[in-house]
Protein backbone atom coordinates (compact mmCIF):
# COMPACT_ATOMS: atom_id res chain seq x y z
CA UNK A 1 0.00 0.00 0.00
CA UNK A 2 1.25 3.47 -0.90
CA UNK A 3 1.25 5.72 2.16
CA UNK A 4 2.16 9.41 2.49
CA UNK A 5 4.91 10.95 4.56
CA UNK A 6 5.36 14.62 5.38
CA UNK A 7 8.26 17.04 5.45
CA UNK A 8 8.30 20.70 6.47
CA UNK A 9 10.32 23.31 4.60
CA UNK A 10 11.38 25.83 7.25
CA UNK A 11 11.13 28.68 4.74
CA UNK A 12 10.27 29.13 1.07
CA UNK A 13 10.51 32.23 -1.12
CA UNK A 14 8.22 32.58 -4.14
CA UNK A 15 9.13 34.23 -7.45
CA UNK A 16 7.04 37.20 -6.29
CA UNK A 17 9.49 37.74 -3.42
CA UNK A 18 6.96 36.66 -0.80
CA UNK A 19 8.25 34.24 1.83
CA UNK A 20 6.30 31.73 3.89
CA UNK A 21 7.59 29.62 6.77
CA UNK A 22 6.90 26.00 7.63
CA UNK A 23 5.44 24.82 4.34
CA UNK A 24 4.34 21.18 4.33
CA UNK A 25 5.33 18.74 1.59
CA UNK A 26 3.39 15.50 1.20
CA UNK A 27 5.27 12.69 -0.54
CA UNK A 28 5.82 8.98 -0.89
CA UNK A 29 8.76 6.86 -2.04
CA UNK A 30 8.88 3.54 -3.89
CA UNK A 31 11.95 1.37 -4.27
CA UNK A 32 15.33 1.15 -2.59
CA UNK A 33 17.92 3.92 -2.71
CA UNK A 34 21.31 3.01 -4.09
CA UNK A 35 24.24 5.07 -2.83
CA UNK A 36 27.76 5.89 -3.93
CA UNK A 37 30.78 5.51 -1.60
CA UNK A 38 30.01 8.93 -0.10
CA UNK A 39 26.43 7.98 0.71
CA UNK A 40 24.73 10.01 -2.03
CA UNK A 41 21.65 8.46 -3.67
CA UNK A 42 22.40 7.68 -7.32
CA UNK A 43 19.08 6.21 -8.52
CA UNK A 44 16.59 8.94 -7.63
CA UNK A 45 13.64 9.38 -10.00
CA UNK A 46 11.12 12.20 -9.46
CA UNK A 47 7.49 11.67 -10.48
CA UNK A 48 5.27 14.79 -10.76
CA UNK A 49 1.49 14.46 -10.94
CA UNK A 50 -0.94 16.44 -13.06
CA UNK A 51 -3.61 19.07 -12.32
CA UNK A 52 -5.95 16.89 -10.28
CA UNK A 53 -3.43 14.48 -8.79
CA UNK A 54 -1.28 14.06 -5.72
CA UNK A 55 1.43 11.68 -4.50
CA UNK A 56 -0.89 8.72 -5.25
CA UNK A 57 -0.71 9.45 -8.98
CA UNK A 58 2.57 7.53 -8.92
CA UNK A 59 0.33 4.45 -9.19
CA UNK A 60 0.49 4.92 -12.96
CA UNK A 61 4.11 3.74 -12.75
CA UNK A 62 3.35 0.50 -10.86
CA UNK A 63 3.07 -1.62 -14.06
CA UNK A 64 6.62 -0.48 -14.86
CA UNK A 65 8.07 -1.46 -11.45
CA UNK A 66 9.28 -4.93 -10.53
CA UNK A 67 11.71 -7.57 -11.72
CA UNK A 68 12.59 -7.07 -15.36
CA UNK A 69 10.48 -3.90 -15.63
CA UNK A 70 11.84 -0.52 -16.91
CA UNK A 71 11.83 1.19 -13.50
CA UNK A 72 13.06 -1.75 -11.42
CA UNK A 73 16.37 -0.09 -10.52
CA UNK A 74 15.05 3.32 -9.42
CA UNK A 75 14.21 4.97 -6.11
CA UNK A 76 11.04 6.88 -6.99
CA UNK A 77 10.16 10.09 -5.14
CA UNK A 78 6.56 11.21 -5.64
CA UNK A 79 5.58 14.45 -3.89
CA UNK A 80 2.28 16.32 -3.93
CA UNK A 81 2.78 19.66 -5.67
CA UNK A 82 2.73 23.13 -4.19
CA UNK A 83 -0.87 24.35 -4.26
CA UNK A 84 -2.43 20.88 -4.04
CA UNK A 85 -4.11 19.87 -0.78
CA UNK A 86 -2.03 18.13 1.88
CA UNK A 87 1.02 19.89 0.54
CA UNK A 88 0.86 23.63 1.25
CA UNK A 89 -1.95 25.43 -0.58
CA UNK A 90 -4.38 28.30 -0.01
CA UNK A 91 -6.74 25.93 1.83
CA UNK A 92 -4.31 23.82 3.84
CA UNK A 93 -2.34 26.79 5.17
CA UNK A 94 -5.52 28.67 6.09
CA UNK A 95 -4.21 31.71 4.20
CA UNK A 96 -6.89 31.65 1.51
CA UNK A 97 -6.46 34.61 -0.84
CA UNK A 98 -3.37 35.73 1.11
CA UNK A 99 -1.50 32.69 -0.19
CA UNK A 100 1.00 33.86 -2.84
CA UNK A 101 -0.02 33.54 -6.49
CA UNK A 102 2.57 30.92 -7.33
CA UNK A 103 4.03 29.95 -10.72
CA UNK A 104 5.10 26.69 -12.34
CA UNK A 105 8.68 27.65 -11.48
CA UNK A 106 7.64 28.06 -7.83
CA UNK A 107 6.21 24.54 -7.95
CA UNK A 108 9.55 23.25 -9.25
CA UNK A 109 11.59 25.19 -6.69
CA UNK A 110 9.31 23.85 -3.95
CA UNK A 111 10.19 20.27 -4.95
CA UNK A 112 13.86 21.16 -5.48
CA UNK A 113 14.17 22.55 -1.95
CA UNK A 114 12.37 19.50 -0.59
CA UNK A 115 14.68 17.04 -2.39
CA UNK A 116 17.86 18.87 -1.38
CA UNK A 117 16.80 19.10 2.27
CA UNK A 118 15.21 15.67 2.71
CA UNK A 119 17.47 13.40 0.66
CA UNK A 120 21.21 13.11 0.16
CA UNK A 121 21.09 13.61 -3.60
CA UNK A 122 23.55 15.46 -5.81
CA UNK A 123 21.63 14.70 -8.99
CA UNK A 124 18.46 12.89 -9.99
CA UNK A 125 18.58 10.15 -12.56
CA UNK A 126 15.38 11.39 -14.12
CA UNK A 127 12.17 13.40 -13.89
CA UNK A 128 8.80 12.10 -15.12
CA UNK A 129 5.86 14.51 -15.34
CA UNK A 130 2.34 14.11 -16.69
CA UNK A 131 0.13 16.93 -18.00
CA UNK A 132 0.62 19.88 -15.59
CA UNK A 133 3.36 17.73 -14.05
CA UNK A 134 4.90 17.81 -17.52
CA UNK A 135 4.96 21.61 -17.33
CA UNK A 136 7.02 21.20 -14.18
CA UNK A 137 9.28 18.53 -15.68
CA UNK A 138 10.05 20.91 -18.56
CA UNK A 139 10.78 23.70 -16.09
CA UNK A 140 13.12 21.33 -14.25
CA UNK A 141 14.99 20.76 -17.50
CA UNK A 142 15.20 24.49 -18.22
CA UNK A 143 15.99 25.77 -14.71
CA UNK A 144 18.13 22.89 -13.44
CA UNK A 145 19.61 21.41 -16.63
CA UNK A 146 22.46 19.63 -14.80
CA UNK A 147 20.28 18.06 -12.11
CA UNK A 148 18.93 15.07 -14.09
CA UNK A 149 20.08 12.68 -16.80
CA UNK A 150 16.71 12.25 -18.50
CA UNK A 151 13.22 13.69 -18.79
CA UNK A 152 10.03 11.82 -19.66
CA UNK A 153 7.27 14.25 -20.65
CA UNK A 154 3.82 12.68 -20.67
CA UNK A 155 0.81 14.28 -22.45
CA UNK A 156 1.96 17.85 -22.00
CA UNK A 157 3.06 21.04 -23.75
CA UNK A 158 5.49 23.95 -23.59
CA UNK A 159 2.93 26.79 -23.44
CA UNK A 160 -0.68 27.03 -22.26
CA UNK A 161 -2.73 28.52 -25.08
CA UNK A 162 -5.87 27.97 -27.12
CA UNK A 163 -8.54 25.68 -25.71
CA UNK A 164 -6.49 24.86 -22.59
CA UNK A 165 -6.20 28.53 -21.66
CA UNK A 166 -9.94 28.92 -22.26
CA UNK A 167 -10.79 25.89 -20.09
CA UNK A 168 -8.84 27.22 -17.12
CA UNK A 169 -10.29 30.71 -17.50
CA UNK A 170 -13.86 29.43 -17.82
CA UNK A 171 -13.45 27.21 -14.75
CA UNK A 172 -12.33 30.27 -12.79
CA UNK A 173 -15.32 32.26 -14.02
CA UNK A 174 -17.75 29.50 -13.01
CA UNK A 175 -16.34 29.51 -9.49
CA UNK A 176 -16.27 33.28 -9.15
CA UNK A 177 -19.87 33.50 -10.39
CA UNK A 178 -21.03 31.49 -7.37
CA UNK A 179 -22.27 34.14 -4.87
CA UNK A 180 -20.76 32.07 -2.07
CA UNK A 181 -17.26 32.72 -3.47
CA UNK A 182 -17.32 36.27 -2.08
CA UNK A 183 -14.09 37.34 -3.82
CA UNK A 184 -12.33 34.37 -2.26
CA UNK A 185 -13.20 35.31 1.32
CA UNK A 186 -15.70 32.51 1.90
CA UNK A 187 -16.44 30.71 5.15
CA UNK A 188 -17.91 27.70 3.38
CA UNK A 189 -16.53 26.42 0.11
CA UNK A 190 -18.60 27.68 -2.90
CA UNK A 191 -19.50 24.13 -3.87
CA UNK A 192 -21.83 25.04 -6.74
CA UNK A 193 -18.98 26.79 -8.54
CA UNK A 194 -16.47 24.01 -7.93
CA UNK A 195 -19.09 21.42 -8.96
CA UNK A 196 -19.76 23.13 -12.30
CA UNK A 197 -16.04 23.71 -12.95
CA UNK A 198 -15.30 20.02 -12.42
CA UNK A 199 -18.21 18.93 -14.61
CA UNK A 200 -16.89 21.18 -17.37
CA UNK A 201 -13.36 19.77 -17.06
CA UNK A 202 -14.74 16.23 -17.28
CA UNK A 203 -15.72 16.77 -20.93
CA UNK A 204 -12.04 16.87 -21.99
CA UNK A 205 -10.40 14.11 -19.95
CA UNK A 206 -11.43 11.23 -22.21
CA UNK A 207 -11.54 10.94 -26.00
CA UNK A 208 -14.52 11.94 -28.13
CA UNK A 209 -14.86 8.26 -29.01
CA UNK A 210 -15.15 7.35 -25.33
CA UNK A 211 -17.97 9.81 -24.69
CA UNK A 212 -19.79 8.59 -27.80
CA UNK A 213 -19.57 5.01 -26.50
CA UNK A 214 -21.68 5.93 -23.45
CA UNK A 215 -25.44 6.08 -23.55
CA UNK A 216 -26.97 9.35 -22.39
CA UNK A 217 -27.76 8.15 -18.87
CA UNK A 218 -24.23 6.80 -18.40
CA UNK A 219 -22.83 10.12 -19.56
CA UNK A 220 -25.12 12.04 -17.21
CA UNK A 221 -24.17 9.81 -14.28
CA UNK A 222 -20.47 10.40 -15.01
CA UNK A 223 -21.00 14.16 -15.22
CA UNK A 224 -22.81 14.15 -11.87
CA UNK A 225 -20.05 12.09 -10.27
CA UNK A 226 -17.41 14.51 -11.56
CA UNK A 227 -19.42 17.39 -10.13
CA UNK A 228 -19.76 15.69 -6.76
CA UNK A 229 -16.02 15.13 -6.64
CA UNK A 230 -15.52 18.79 -7.54
CA UNK A 231 -17.59 19.88 -4.55
CA UNK A 232 -14.81 18.47 -2.34
CA UNK A 233 -12.16 20.69 -3.98
CA UNK A 234 -11.33 24.07 -2.49
CA UNK A 235 -12.23 27.01 -4.76
CA UNK A 236 -9.10 29.07 -4.18
CA UNK A 237 -6.89 26.01 -4.62
CA UNK A 238 -8.47 25.51 -8.06
CA UNK A 239 -8.15 29.16 -9.10
CA UNK A 240 -4.54 29.52 -7.90
CA UNK A 241 -3.57 26.32 -9.73
CA UNK A 242 -5.34 27.44 -12.90
CA UNK A 243 -3.65 30.84 -12.73
CA UNK A 244 -0.23 29.17 -12.50
CA UNK A 245 -1.07 27.02 -15.53
CA UNK A 246 -2.35 29.94 -17.61
CA UNK A 247 0.93 31.82 -17.13
CA UNK A 248 3.05 28.85 -18.20
CA UNK A 249 5.20 29.56 -21.25
CA UNK A 250 8.66 28.12 -21.93
CA UNK A 251 8.71 28.99 -25.63
CA UNK A 252 12.22 30.07 -26.55
CA UNK A 253 13.79 28.50 -23.43
CA UNK A 254 13.77 24.81 -24.32
CA UNK A 255 17.27 25.07 -25.76
CA UNK A 256 18.51 25.10 -22.16
CA UNK A 257 17.54 21.44 -21.73
CA UNK A 258 20.56 19.13 -21.63
CA UNK A 259 18.89 15.94 -20.40
CA UNK A 260 17.96 13.15 -22.79
CA UNK A 261 14.25 13.70 -23.39
CA UNK A 262 11.34 11.47 -24.32
CA UNK A 263 8.07 13.17 -25.30
CA UNK A 264 4.98 10.95 -25.05
CA UNK A 265 1.60 11.80 -26.57
CA UNK A 266 -1.75 10.11 -27.10
CA UNK A 267 -3.52 10.37 -30.47
CA UNK A 268 -6.95 10.89 -28.92
CA UNK A 269 -5.85 13.44 -26.27
CA UNK A 270 -8.21 16.44 -26.38
CA UNK A 271 -6.02 18.62 -24.15
CA UNK A 272 -2.72 18.08 -25.93
CA UNK A 273 -3.26 16.66 -29.45
CA UNK A 274 0.05 15.33 -30.80
CA UNK A 275 -0.04 17.49 -33.93
CA UNK A 276 -0.43 20.67 -31.85
CA UNK A 277 1.64 19.83 -28.78
CA UNK A 278 3.61 16.55 -28.66
CA UNK A 279 5.32 16.81 -32.04
CA UNK A 280 6.12 20.56 -31.94
CA UNK A 281 7.42 20.17 -28.37
CA UNK A 282 9.71 17.34 -29.37
CA UNK A 283 11.08 19.35 -32.30
CA UNK A 284 12.01 22.19 -29.92
CA UNK A 285 14.18 19.93 -27.72
CA UNK A 286 17.45 18.85 -29.28
CA UNK A 287 17.88 15.11 -29.84
CA UNK A 288 14.56 14.29 -28.15
CA UNK A 289 12.58 11.15 -28.95
CA UNK A 290 8.82 10.83 -29.44
CA UNK A 291 6.28 8.11 -28.70
CA UNK A 292 2.60 8.45 -29.68
CA UNK A 293 0.09 5.76 -28.88
CA UNK A 294 -3.67 5.14 -29.04
CA UNK A 295 -6.11 5.18 -26.14
CA UNK A 296 -9.88 5.56 -26.10
CA UNK A 297 -9.29 7.09 -22.65
CA UNK A 298 -7.74 10.12 -24.36
CA UNK A 299 -5.72 12.29 -21.98
CA UNK A 300 -6.35 9.81 -19.16
CA UNK A 301 -4.73 7.10 -21.25
CA UNK A 302 -1.56 8.31 -19.52
CA UNK A 303 -2.51 5.67 -16.95
CA UNK A 304 -1.86 2.95 -19.55
CA UNK A 305 1.92 3.27 -19.80
CA UNK A 306 2.27 -0.51 -19.94
CA UNK A 307 1.26 -0.10 -23.62
CA UNK A 308 4.67 1.45 -24.31
CA UNK A 309 6.71 -0.54 -21.80
CA UNK A 310 9.17 -1.76 -24.44
CA UNK A 311 9.83 1.73 -25.80
CA UNK A 312 10.27 3.10 -22.27
CA UNK A 313 12.77 0.36 -21.42
CA UNK A 314 14.79 1.14 -24.56
CA UNK A 315 14.90 4.85 -23.66
CA UNK A 316 15.79 4.29 -20.00
CA UNK A 317 18.39 1.51 -20.40
CA UNK A 318 21.36 3.84 -21.08
CA UNK A 319 20.54 5.65 -17.83
CA UNK A 320 20.28 2.70 -15.46
CA UNK A 321 22.16 3.47 -12.23
CA UNK A 322 25.56 1.85 -11.77
CA UNK A 323 26.90 1.52 -8.25
CA UNK A 324 30.50 2.67 -7.93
Amino acid sequence: MIRPSYFVLPEFTFESGETLKNLKVEYTCIGTPKVDPEGFIINGLLHIHGWSGDYLSVKRLLPLIGEGKPLEEFFIIAPTSLGSPRSSSPSTTGLGIEFPQYTIKDMVNFHYEFIRRKFKIRKLKGVIGASMGGFQALEWGVSYPDFMDFLILLVTTFKVRGINYAIFEYMNKLIKADPAYNDGRYRENPSLGTCLASMFMYFYGFSREYYSSLDNMELLDSMIKAGEEGMELDANDIIWRNNAAMRFNLEGQLGNIQADTLVVGIKEDQYFPPSIDTIPLSKMIKNSKTIIYDSICGHLGVNELEKIQGELRKFIEPHLPVEG
